[in-house]
């Protein structure tokens, strides 16, 4: 215990947290005034035109989107050595979602996204900012593992995209992290380097969205641990408002 107790304190310190607030009260949504943020609208259009269903909860919403994704053969990737779809995986009806590429072999063998060294990592921030991992959700850009880790093909990205935008809809988070530059320039619609997107805050849907460096990047790059530790102080500010886009 005391061994994992130093382990966590030695990341926080590598992070550059400065201090945590023991209690959860800043998780649940105010009811307060609080300034909105300069944020350009990058929203999407909705991904159907047929009538959405109404359902009696964000779960059986959730259920539904992953009935009608089946065991997905609109792309070639099903037909690429992936083993299986990974979905997404989380709170319902989180406040806060976070959005990556796609799965990589750990997703892929265990069917849930961010399972890997990467989500050890993802886990380890989540946590370091005062929530647990089933607080949030957590989500690919696309379901499936391409080859060799490869980043989505446009024609891939067109057939997934609107599954994870029916997600956005449903869980209905305040805040979305992309993580990585292709999650980021994939949702934002821009070609941008992730180094000039991260930092700042864009209207989403009903969101605000953040892109940061992914935790793979993080795994390569330590010195960049401290931005992504601002970028989520900020999304902590905002989830401790009653700021919306």
């Amino acid at each position: 215990m005391q061994d994992q107790l130093k382990a966590h304190l030695e990341f926080f310190e590598e992070l550059g947290v400065d201090g945590m607030r023991p209690e959860a009260g800043w998780r649940r949504r105010p009811h307060g005034e609080a300034a909105a943020p300069a944020a350009v609208d990058v929203s999407p259009p909705a991904p159907l035109a047929r009538p959405v269903p109404i359902y009696g909860s964000a779960t059986e919403a959730l259920e539904a989107i992953r009935e009608d994704l089946g065991d997905c053969t609109r792309c070639k990737l099903h037909t690429l050595g992936r083993k299986q779809i990974v979905f997404g995986v989380g709170n319902p009806d989180a406040d806060l979602m976070f959005v990556g590429e796609a799965p990589g072999a750990d997703e892929d063998i265990q069917g849930e996204p961010f399972v890997g060294r990467a989500g050890q990592l993802l886990t380890k921030i989540i946590e370091a900012m005062g929530m647990k991992r089933s607080d949030v959700y957590i989500a690919n850009l696309i379901k499936c593992r391409p080859p060799g880790n490869r980043n989505p093909e446009p024609d891939e990205v067109v057939q997934c995209e609107p599954f994870m935008l029916r997600q956005v809809d449903t869980i209905k988070p305040r805040v979305i992290v992309a993580l990585g530059k292709f999650a980021a320039q994939a949702l934002l619609k821009t070609n941008d380097p992730i180094t000039r997107l991260r930092g700042r805050e864009y209207k989403y849907r009903d969101a605000i969205l953040m892109p940061t460096y992914h935790p793979a990047y993080l795994l390569r790059t330590p010195s960049a641990k401290r931005e992504v530790w601002e970028d989520m102080k900020r999304v902590r500010e905002i989830l401790n408002s009653a700021e919306r886009p």
